[in-house]
């Protein structure tokens, strides 16, 4: 709290490197899903951080950070929270991306392999060519699980995926069509919560320790055309997760926008907020991709990082 109460009181002082009198955007929408990753943007329009910078914020809330991605494309949104492998993807493919700032990187038991009891998939290794269900095919999910068996000995190339939402993936996990459950918190605690998950593997382990989750994203042209609200908004994001440093502050309030109750929320496992816009960092993931498979060409993150940033 007292760690809040300074970044709140550093807030209302108009720093000299921040632009704050010309916003040419006054409002932008920022379109948000229910992960963990947000709460700290979540935490900055709560306590009115952009208002003090003549900027407003306006959460937009979609069900998948691909639908955040759709609605940017669009127009319907100025800025997409998403994943970093998903945005990759997309400026693989030919998208127009400014990076607006790191929102993410996974910590232990963030993101794993969650299976139901009686599935006969206790450990990464009983079978040589699980079923494994993830949120979308070429994502984060493939990207981590193939990583993982991988490196417990499975083929990676035998891996069977296929693509559902979360409940259908516990239905499908009861009915013993697939063997495990890619998912990430919240939804592994929902899933130990209600229907008595457990995890087979931390795939945020090995390759992927301290793996780059998680961005906000603009489209070049719109980050061009309105400079300096864009500029606001990286520098308010900044002091938000510094706010995250605190975690009674992230799990304070989870619960307006999670499925978790207060006592899953004191528990879940967090990762960690970064407080700066790496473009290293993120060529890591980048490299990853290309290496896996995911992308043909080599992506250069560099040139997708803000020039005030890079």
């Amino acid at each position: 709290m007292i760690m809040l109460l300074a970044v709140l009181a550093s807030c209302s002082v108009i720093s000299p490197e921040r632009r704050h009198s010309s916003v040419e955007l006054a409002t932008l929408r920022v379109a948000v899903t229910r992960a963990i990753a947000t709460a700290p943007l979540r935490l900055a329009v709560r306590h009115q951080m952009f208002e003090s910078s003549g900027l407003t914020v306006r959460l937009v809330e979609q069900s998948s950070q691909q639908r955040a991605l759709t609605a940017l494309w669009k127009d319907k949104v100025d800025v997409a929270f998403t994943g970093n492998v998903a945005v990759l993807k997309a400026v693989a493919n030919g998208a127009d991306v400014q990076l607006q700032g790191e929102a993410y990187i996974a910590g232990p038991d963030t993101m794993g392999l969650v299976t139901l009891p009686g599935t006969g998939y206790d450990e990464p290794t009983a079978k040589p060519a699980p079923r494994i269900a993830v949120d979308r095919l070429g994502g984060l999910g493939m990207l981590t699980t193939r990583s993982r068996l991988a490196t417990e000995g499975v083929d990676p190339d035998a891996i069977q995926f296929t693509a559902m939402p979360f409940d259908a993936m516990m239905a499908a996990l009861r009915t013993r069509e697939i063997d495990a459950a890619w998912l990430t918190e919240p939804d592994i605690s929902r899933a130990q919560q209600e229907f008595g998950a457990r995890i087979v593997t931390d795939t945020a382990r090995g390759a992927m320790l301290d793996f780059p989750m998680s961005s906000y994203v603009a489209t070049g042209t719109k980050a061009a055309k309105y400079p300096t609200s864009f500029a606001v908004f990286r520098d308010v994001l900044t002091e938000a997760q510094q706010l995250a440093e605190d975690t009674t502050e992230v799990r304070d309030i989870l619960g307006s926008f999670s499925f978790l109750d207060k006592t899953a929320a004191a528990l879940v496992a967090l990762g960690t907020f970064p407080t700066s816009l790496n473009a290293v960092r993120l060529q890591r993931v980048a490299d990853l991709m290309h290496d896996g498979g995911i992308v043909r060409r080599r992506i250069d993150v560099s040139a997708l990082v803000p020039h005030s940033d890079a």
